[in-house]
């Protein structure tokens, strides 16, 4: 699917043929948004832009050379999109090419943050005068939206803490989704780290509009607050993880001293049954209540290693 964002009368219109390149003038596009396009789209949008549009694989290669490049007349980045998830995020690139005043955007799934921006264009046709414009509204909303999602995460890690200071459920799978939540959070750093270091190269070269500076550099000052945020959301996700280590230890810890108390207990009425079960001749066996008198001394031998152990502060 293609969708073409051009200026016409002072207003942005929208087309989704690639057929009509053929009637629109390079300087009046302002956006040209490839979803899950088709050979065709791409090889048009690749004629009407003078440029090669990067592959997928190219796109997600972790190589520098491949996050962002730049040559006599475009500008090639790469960066990643966080999708969350039910249980855990996942990573979506995109691709955006900057030819001279127009933008190109190449991604395979549905991304709110483009939805919005494109019904705000129709709406405000002012505020996007060229390609570059849109390309810093689509970082400034990106980023908007990973401050919330990190804001989610405290929220999440914050209910977490209470739980474990309500000593609930404090377990195997509570440590597991205490991990998981872990992982959430260096995949959204990860994706703000990309981020700026985007903005960090474009800011570097000449071809960017000055009037824009401004507006980047606070985007540079958003990430890095955001930066720092998730820096102490995994801090606080390691201190919980060590807590609840901690508390799984003493449970076990006070499981393993209920059975040595009861096998210290046991072990010298064990002593005494174990003698008199011999099968010879012992001192007062031939009474009566010689079975009475051993079942006596047994529950004495009990309370005795009781009251030591009470002295010596072991229970």
């Amino acid at each position: 699917m293609i969708s073409i964002f051009y200026r016409a009368g002072g207003r942005i219109l929208l087309s989704q043929s690639e057929t009509d390149f053929e009637k629109l003038n390079r300087n009046d596009v302002v956006w040209i948004d490839l979803f899950a396009p088709e050979g065709n789209e791409k090889r048009l949008t690749e004629q009407f832009l003078g440029v090669e549009i990067q592959s997928r694989a190219t796109a997600e290669e972790i190589e520098s050379s491949s996050r962002f490049k730049e040559t006599d007349n475009a500008i090639f980045a790469n960066t990643n999109f966080l999708m969350p998830g039910p249980d855990e995020y996942r990573m979506e690139a995109v691709s955006f090419i900057l030819v001279d005043s127009t933008l190109a955007t190449l991604r395979d799934v549905p991304l709110r943050s483009f939805t919005e921006l494109q019904r705000r264009m129709m709406a405000m046709p002012h505020l996007y005068p060229g390609g570059y414009g849109v390309f810093a509204s689509i970082l400034d909303q990106r980023v908007d939206l990973d401050a919330d999602m990190i804001e989610l995460m405290s929220k999440e890690i914050a209910q977490y803490s209470k739980r474990i200071n309500q000593q609930e459920d404090i377990n195997e799978d509570f440590l597991l989704d205490i991990n998981q939540l872990q992982e959430n959070t260096m995949i959204v750093r990860e994706n703000i780290v990309d981020k700026q270091r985007l903005i960090t190269n474009l800011t570097k070269s000449d071809k960017y509009p000055s009037e824009l500076e401004g507006r980047f550099n606070v985007l540079q000052q958003d990430i890095s607050s955001l930066i720092n945020h998730s820096n102490f959301c995994f801090e606080r996700l390691e201190y919980l993880q060590d807590t609840v280590v901690g508390l799984i230890n003493l449970d076990q810890n006070r499981i393993m001293k209920i059975f040595t108390l009861i096998s210290l207990l046991l072990m010298p009425p064990t002593l005494v049954a174990s003698f008199y079960g011999m099968n010879v001749g012992l001192p007062g066996a031939e009474f009566k209540w010689a079975w009475a008198v051993i079942l006596g001394f047994m529950v004495v031998l009990i309370v005795g290693v009781i009251i030591v152990f009470k002295k010596r502060k072991l229970l």
